[in-house]
């Protein structure tokens, strides 16, 4: 029995996952209690995933291929997925353990006054065992979100949120890897979107126990180029369009 009491009618929660075979059967576990509709997103996995999947109730929608495209396929195949079932929103959790079922209310609680938004988790930076890494990309990711959509969120590599599909904008232009994320945050705020957060919890466990497949220089490579395009579009299109609407709201 769903345990939220949901504002939006067509709500699942999306889990991409790569080789974690050790928590993805509890994630999936835990987030059923609080929204029945999961699609789990097996991004060429090549630890025990299969078997876990088969373990799964039949209840959970499963996209699957063999080869590892990158967190940011994945989360495209999921949305995609929601939508040609039907879903007007869709929750998106790591399949790592790092995040809590139980602040699932708390998005869906959040989307009552923004429906039509996102609502981005946003984590405690000085938790305890948090990446140094994960700090520093996370403030350099926030500086450039900032700047490119004149938004200010206080975490924009947080994979835990909620979005209205219907705002979601370029999917077929997403790139394949971590800073997918990021991206879809921008074209959303260019578009019009609301993106806020809340607060969450996250647990990161002691670091010979963690599962990562974040590679910090060909990552950082990754992401600083798409900043660099990124930069150059809110030039030539994100400050025109953004500035256009507050126009016509003024004139309006």
């Amino acid at each position: 029995m769903n345990k939220n009491s949901d504002p939006v009618s067509r709500l699942c929660v999306i889990i991409p996952t790569y080789n974690n075979a050790a928590t993805l059967q509890q994630v999936v576990m835990d987030a059923a209690e609080y929204c029945k509709d999961i699609i789990v997103v097996n991004d060429g996995s090549t630890d025990d995933t299969k078997a876990v999947l088969e373990r799964l109730p039949n209840t959970v929608t499963i996209v699957s291929y063999n080869k590892n495209k990158g967190k940011g396929h994945a989360l495209v195949a999921g949305f995609r997925k929601a939508k040609e079932l039907a879903f007007t929103h869709a929750i998106t959790m790591d399949a790592d353990g790092q995040h809590f079922a139980s602040d699932i209310p708390t998005l869906i609680k959040a989307s009552e006054s923004n429906p039509e938004g996102i609502i981005v988790g946003s984590r405690n930076l000085t938790e305890d065992n948090m990446p140094r890494q994960n700090t520093f990309a996370n403030k350099f990711s926030n500086f450039w979100f900032r700047l490119q959509t004149l938004v200010n969120l206080p975490d924009t590599q947080s994979g835990f949120r909620l979005y209205c599909l219907s705002a979601l904008r370029g999917l077929s232009f997403i790139t394949s890897r971590y800073e997918a994320e990021l991206e879809l945050l921008v074209f959303a705020a260019w578009a019009g979107t609301d993106v806020t957060s809340v607060p969450i919890r996250v647990y990161y466990p002691p670091e010979g126990e963690r599962v990562s497949h974040f590679r910090p220089i060909y990552d950082f490579t990754r992401i600083s180029i798409l900043n660099t395009i990124l930069c150059i579009l809110a030039i030539i299109y994100g400050y025109p369009r953004m500035a256009l609407r507050k126009l016509r709201l003024i004139t309006s």
